[in-house]
């Protein structure tokens, strides 16, 4: 019995990395994953093709904002991702980096929020297994009523809320 609680199940580590489980841990297909695809279309002459592209867009893909965009009119190539930022995005940035910014702030919070877990999952294990997210970050939200009520003393205009 000491033995076995050296070990990890897959499962668990699985679950602690990925914090949430958005799989199906059941083994079984997912019945709303299985999205039919557009039918195929031979083009006129196979120059037409687009290169292969691995893990990139396929032609037969279901694509429902394009196509909504395309039967009211519009350019669905305008829901493509641009390079850069958008013109109407320009002022926020700017303002947002007044003061400098990192560019692998992404990576640099990624290594840190990985370390901050680590630290929280020593010597901490649970006969019934929890949701490792909430667990740890608990800790770090907001009281919704709190901050209502201190939006409402300094004065804010506040929408109604549901009664605690």
């Amino acid at each position: 019995m000491a033995l076995t609680a050296c070990g990890t199940r897959q499962d668990t580590v699985d679950r602690d990395t990925n914090l949430r489980q958005l799989r199906n841990p059941s083994g079984t297909p997912e019945e709303f994953a299985i999205v039919p695809p557009k039918p195929l279309e031979v083009p006129e002459t196979l120059a037409q093709l687009p290169q292969p592209t691995p893990g990139g867009e396929n032609r037969t893909d279901q694509t429902p904002l394009k196509d909504a965009v395309a039967a009211l009119g519009g350019a669905p190539s305008r829901l493509d991702p641009q390079p850069g930022i958008g013109a109407g995005d320009q002022a926020l940035v700017a303002q947002v980096s007044r003061f400098g910014r990192q560019p692998d702030i992404r990576e640099d919070l990624a290594v840190a929020d990985q370390a901050f877990r680590e630290r929280r999952s020593l010597f901490n294990w649970r006969l019934v297994p929890e949701d490792t997210y909430n667990r740890i970050y608990r800790p770090q939200t907001l009281d919704p009523y709190a901050s209502l009520e201190a939006a409402r003393r300094a004065g804010a205009l506040t929408p109604s809320a549901p009664p605690e």
